[in-house]
């Protein structure tokens, strides 16, 4: 029996005891994510649903502005697991040996360059009319893959614009103070932009042939010391999206409480366009993405075009091996479990 064989045997053995109502201790583990955003919903919904006690877990979560404090705070043991954008999960893997478990999401269309104030209407007509111009975005994110994407669709080369490093909330300040008009942003800040200020969408990630995932991931000592407990959380965050397709309206009113507890108020038509433009992935649709059957994986694929993007840029010296630090092998110890299947599943609409 080969290793991976072994330990998903193992993560079955574990994962099914905590489901078989057999009296056990409630497991800490500490969770990272960032506020307000998408992805991080099935955190929300097994909070309000009493879902981590079934599988034996007491969760604590950590939060971050972005991605890259949050990655550094994982490698000083600061969480075990969490959800992040690819761009940081493969800086994490080059430099931490941070391992991603699962695909949070499909950003691609709310990752976005937008434009505002009056001249907004001739560079859509005419983007070239960046040149020279500064971008404000948050460097060495999602955003940042999305926005050098936007530039090469538009014939412009990095060294056209000047980017000017900002977190999401301090863009969102300076467009709404007349201190830049264009901006790269995620969701939902791109629908603040554009419900204040009327910013308009001026490229996606879709629009500019980039996929933008987002990843889940798990700390290199954690995975050492406790992968069953990576296999319980995993399987109660795709319980959370199975549930959330299976009760779209109470999901999105469970979300505009989230985002607002993160200090982000968002309309419900903006809440409307998260879960309409930002797919999510099931167990046998994640197993899909993540299959090697017939060589290098959907998800390999992807990050390794995101490794590629953080080598360009000089953030790293060389792209991470995509099989090093993806692995579907906590997802095929959920599928091989009877039990473990039905729980992660149980709301799946088909």
């Amino acid at each position: 029996m080969s290793v991976k064989s072994t330990l998903s045997a193992a993560l079955g053995l574990v994962l099914s005891t905590a489901l078989s109502g057999t009296a056990f201790a409630q497991e800490k583990i500490t969770i990272s994510y960032q506020p307000a955003m998408y992805w991080a919903l099935p955190l929300h919904f097994a909070n309000e649903k009493g879902w981590w006690s079934e599988v034996g877990l007491a969760p604590e979560f950590v939060t971050f502005p972005a991605g890259a404090p949050q990655i550094a705070a994982g490698s000083s043991g600061s969480w075990d697991v969490g959800i992040t954008g690819a761009v940081p999960a493969v800086l994490g893997a080059a430099r931490f040996n941070i391992s991603t478990i699962a695909v949070a999401n499909d950003e691609s269309q709310t990752n976005a360059l937008v434009v505002a104030g009056p001249d907004a209407d001739a560079i859509l007509a005419d983007p070239a009319l960046i040149k020279g111009q500064q971008i404000l975005l948050t460097t060495n994110s999602t955003v940042d893959f999305t926005a050098r994407k936007c530039l090469g669709k538009f014939g412009l080369a990095f060294d056209d614009v000047r980017f000017v490093n900002l977190g999401q909330a301090q863009i969102i300040t300076a467009m709404s103070s007349d201190s830049g008009s264009l901006a790269g942003v995620w969701a939902p800040n791109l629908y603040t932009l554009e419900d204040k200020l009327g910013a308009k969408l001026l490229c996606s990630g879709a629009d500019s042939g980039a996929v933008v995932p987002s990843f889940v991931i798990a700390t290199e000592a954690y995975a050492e010391a406790s992968p069953g407990q990576i296999g319980k959380f995993l399987a109660v965050y795709l319980r959370g999206w199975s549930w959330a397709k299976a009760n779209p309206e109470e999901a999105k009113q469970l979300a505009l409480e989230f985002y607002a507890s993160g200090g982000l108020e968002v309309t419900p038509e903006s809440m409307d366009k998260e879960f309409g433009l930002r797919p999510v992935f099931l167990l046998d649709e994640q197993l899909e993405l993540m299959s090697r059957a017939a060589g290098a994986s959907k998800v390999d694929g992807w990050a390794g075009e995101i490794g590629a993007f953080l080598a360009t840029v000089g953030t790293i010296t060389e792209a991470p091996d995509a099989e090093a630090h993806i692995t579907d092998t906590y997802l095929q110890a959920i599928a091989g479990d009877e039990k473990l299947r039905a729980f992660a599943v149980e709301f799946d609409p088909k």
